[in-house]
């Protein structure tokens, strides 16, 4: 969602559309890089 977001702003300039990034960006940083976008969790221990 984050990706869709920033290239949609980069394709039209529509300040919603960075609104969304900038908010899934500060969740993701909150949360920490082991989160999922769509909000499902990975452990740390399950294997590839």
């Amino acid at each position: 969602m984050r990706d869709f977001s920033w290239n949609y702003f980069a394709l039209t300039g529509d300040v919603e559309s960075f609104m969304l990034y900038k908010e899934m960006n500060n969740r993701h940083a909150l949360e920490g890089p082991e989160v999922i976008d769509d909000g499902e969790y990975e452990s740390a221990d399950t294997e590839l």
